[in-house]
């Protein structure tokens, strides 16, 4: 449709750049974007995609605002909180500009759902922070032939690319996909995620802006997009690198001869079974059975490996705090805990995993990991105390 006189207005400094221009913007207008997670990048990419004027947007997100969010997802705001993230962020679109149309998915996306709601979009952003989500977004995207825009960020540091999964005329992919820059999921536990890590909050803007910026060069077709180059930036110094990524023929997705032709267990795939502990010969304890232990009085210790600053948000009473990193140096203060019960918690379940392997190396017998965590522990007793962060 030609753009009405308001139209002509709200986006007059758009139609003026010669290689964007009125049919650049109708274009826009005509497309639709689907933005999987609506928290440190995805925020930022909604407002930037209405504001230039993307016709349709989808936002899925399964989350609710909370408190901690807010440092770094500016489409939400303190009187969010505890609100879906989805309906958050539609909210801050149509507060910007009302005539986006907003999908909302207040869920996440799965294997079961990717393929039907991938469908419906011409370009897929990637803006989530678990390896199982990627590798699920970068397979359907590639069987469905859709752009995946990925981008990632972690304390200093962020990276952000175009898997262009569109074919060409001889049948070959435009572009690598997620699994030519990663073929294999690290192991389970490697990587921690921004909660555990720490991230500066305007970094997820920086990489978002680069995310938008190849959304709306894709969908109006001018410039020359990321696919094939991943461009990392680093905050700290504020440097830019590019990094050359290319498609591999052997690839199970993209390649010449692909061997996966449907959607998998992504949980599996990455090691990541729920209910499951993530390294062999760990043992994980309930929170149930673990109130039960304290009820009983059992001697064991609680060994709480978050940093110092996470007590200052939530702890369970008698812990006693190492943090992760400090572990190995300060074995010696639980020498006497080598032939008794320790209880290894932290936030979610993830970096006590982490330690209680560091003390199987080092020969303490007696180890359970606290499953899910203070958060877990929290949600269980109903404590007030235990606050989600």
């Amino acid at each position: 449709m030609p753009l009405t006189p308001a139209q002509c207005q709200r986006y007059a400094r758009h139609l003026t750049l010669p290689e964007f221009g009125v049919a650049g913007q109708e274009k826009l207008l005509g497309s639709s974007v689907l933005l999987i997670g609506a928290g440190g990048l995805g925020s930022p990419l909604a407002l930037y995609l209405a504001a230039a004027g993307v016709g349709r947007i989808g936002i899925m997100d399964f989350d609710a605002v909370d408190i901690s969010n807010l440092q770094r997802q500016i489409a939400h705001r303190t009187q969010d909180v505890g609100t879906p993230k989805a309906r958050s962020a539609k909210r801050a679109i149509n507060d910007l500009n009302p005539e986006i149309v907003v999908d909302v998915y207040e869920e996440g996306i799965t294997s079961a759902n990717a393929l039907e709601i991938v469908a419906k979009y011409d370009v897929v952003i990637d803006g989530t922070d678990n390896f199982p989500t990627r590798y699920l977004v970068g397979d359907a995207c590639v069987l469905l032939g859709k752009v995946n825009i990925y981008g990632s960020i972690y304390r200093f540091e962020g990276q952000a690319t175009v898997f262009d999964g569109r074919k060409l005329a001889d049948g070959s992919r435009a572009g690598p996909c997620y699994r030519c820059l990663y073929p294999e999921p690290p192991s389970p536990g490697e990587v921690p995620s921004c909660a555990e890590g720490g991230v500066l909050g305007v970094l997820p803007g920086m990489v978002a802006m680069i995310q938008a910026t190849e959304a709306i060069k894709i969908l109006t077709g001018i410039g020359r997009p990321l696919t094939g180059r991943l461009l990392r930036y680093d905050a700290m110094h504020m440097q830019f690198r590019e990094l050359k990524i290319r498609r591999d023929k052997t690839c199970p997705v993209c390649g010449d001869h692909p061997t996966i032709d449907r959607l998998i267990d992504y949980e599996q795939f990455c090691g990541l079974k729920r209910g499951e502990p993530e390294q062999a010969g760990a043992v994980e304890m309930s929170p149930a059975d673990y109130e039960a232990l304290r009820e009983r009085g059992d001697d064991h210790l609680l060994l709480d490996v978050r940093e110092g600053f996470e007590l200052g948000i939530c702890q369970i009473d008698g812990n006693v705090n190492i943090p992760l990193g400090q572990l190995p140096a300060r074995l010696g203060e639980l020498s006497a805990w080598k032939d008794r019960l320790i209880v290894c918690q932290c936030k979610s379940g993830r970096r006590s995993m982490k330690a209680l392997d560091t003390l199987q190396k080092h020969g303490f017998r007696k180890l359970v990991n606290l499953e899910g965590g203070i958060l877990a522990w929290g949600e269980h007793t109903g404590d007030p105390a235990i606050a989600p962060y």
